[in-house]
């Protein structure tokens, strides 16, 4: 679970539990009249943040935020309203100001609430009561311990832009007019660390984290570690020539890029003309070893969920095989006006409806290591990091372009370290380049795993 999640503004301390999140749902739909649809949606987070500093704490945030989302849909018309609060003169304000909402909305003939589609939820074990158990002093432990490991795994570590406990226990509830009744419960927590390398006058910046259920699944040392080598690999780099070679993706990088293919396989987005997949179901898209899954119901993703944004079980779902496009992920509504059914794909807040969108995309992995890809490069790049990706890709046309650093690539060994330079193409043609996929699969802290992968050919834009 992403720890920075959108939650209300309005935090209070709150003892409701499961039980309740549900009573309150049902009770809020109970109030339903005769010709109209009511959902509920009810939400209780809690989240702790430490941040650690020169072997202090620089800040403590212990948080808890709860709120209520009602829909109502009457002749068409959807109306929608929330309220950072579970007391119960605020649901039936909330209910009644949804309703006002509905009457002043356009009609909408593929309007409507979900309603139970057979599809049986996984039950999945996503919550660990080591989160809440665990002491805020052990959490700030945690914090001060990243930071000092960090320092002390290389002189060339001047110092710690950033280090970071952070933890979230998550609960919601949906129920419907329409026989919709759901509940989920997850936790996670993360460290993440930033260093700084520095020497000869030069100073480079590389992160490391560790994520986990609970937090005796977290590795101190490795987030240390990975964030020491990511900056002290970095110094002495220089910017390359402009040319086209084979570039090669490390697991983080590999990740955001699932993140922007995932979000353009929306219906949503291609109901709205800015999907660059749009018509092309039942087409070649990618290379031949490209397999891509969304898979909520997979335990090892952080991100994973037995229930989506409105109540229905998730499911695997396979967007690309072997390279050929096969579906897109639908909500309620995207399946009514495409004439389909929903994926389970439904996202949202409390405080929004529904959209759709990716829950836990990944690509099928290969049979070989990212030490064995490499070694069979002559010339290349492995790209470690990517700046302004996100507004670098057009989504109608698939263009991009975003700035990148890493190492090159030399004889099948990583050789010296490679700034400021930019790596453009389109998503089509990067999908079809795809020689190799690592076995390497990782799950990240974001709705997207990574694999190493090799790119045959990008251009590179340096010097």
């Amino acid at each position: 679970p992403n720890p920075t999640r959108e939650t209300s503004n309005r935090r209070r301390h709150s003892n409701v539990m499961s039980t309740e999140l549900i009573e309150i749902a049902e009770l809020v739909t109970s109030w339903s009249a005769s010709d109209e649809q009511v959902e509920a949606v009810v939400t209780s987070d809690r989240e702790t943040e430490v941040r650690a500093y020169e072997g202090e704490i620089e800040s403590l945030t212990v948080a808890e935020s709860q709120g209520i989302g009602v829909r109502v849909i009457k002749d068409g018309r959807q109306g929608f309203a929330y309220a950072g609060t579970l007391e119960e003169n605020e649901l039936l304000e909330v209910l009644s100001e949804a309703r006002d909402n509905a009457s002043f909305a356009s009609p909408d003939e593929f309007s409507g609430l979900a309603e139970p589609d057979g599809v049986e939820s996984v039950s999945l074990d996503v919550y660990s009561d080591g989160v809440n158990s665990l002491a805020t002093s052990k959490k700030i432990d945690y914090a001060l311990e990243l930071e000092k490991l960090t320092l002390a795994t290389d002189k060339r570590i001047s110092g710690i832009e950033s280090s970071e406990y952070t933890d979230v226990v998550s609960e919601s509830a949906i129920a419907t007019s329409t026989g919709i009744r759901s509940y989920s419960k997850e936790s996670g927590c993360c460290l993440m660390v930033y260093a700084l390398a520095e020497e000869k006058g030069e100073t480079q910046t590389g992160f490391g984290f560790s994520i986990g259920r609970n937090p005796d699944e977290l590795d101190v040392a490795k987030a240390a570690s990975d964030a020491s080598d990511r900056a002290t690999r970095m110094l002495g780099s220089t910017k390359p020539k402009s040319e086209r070679l084979t570039v090669v993706l490390d697991p983080w990088v590999s990740a955001q890029f699932l993140q922007i293919v995932g979000s353009t396989l929306s219906a949503e987005m291609v109901l709205k003309g800015r999907s660059l997949f749009a018509d092309r179901l039942g087409e070649t898209v990618a290379s031949p070893i490209i397999s891509l899954v969304d898979d909520p119901t997979n335990p090892q993703a952080f991100t994973a969920t037995e229930t989506d944004g409105e109540g229905l079980a998730t499911r695997r779902n396979v967007l690309i095989e072997n390279g050929e496009l096969k579906m897109f992920l639908h909500n309620v509504w995207t399946a009514r006006k495409a004439a389909s059914t929903s994926t389970g794909s439904a996202i949202r807040s409390y405080a929004s409806t529904p959209g759709v969108g990716i829950q836990a995309i990944s690509l099928k992995p290969g049979g070989r290591d990212p030490v064995d890809l490499i070694s069979g490069i002559d010339n290349g790049i492995l790209i470690q990091s990517v700046t302004g990706l996100h507004s670098g890709v057009n989504p109608i046309s698939g263009d991009f372009s975003t700035g990148a650093e890493g190492l090159r690539i030399s004889n099948g060994e990583l050789s010296e370290p490679l700034r400021e330079f930019t790596i453009g193409s389109t998503i089509q043609k990067m999908l079809k380049d795809v020689s190799e996929v690592g076995s390497d699969l990782e799950w990240l802290p974001m709705s997207s795993a990574g694999s190493t992968v090799v790119i045959n050919e990008l251009t590179v834009s340096g010097a």
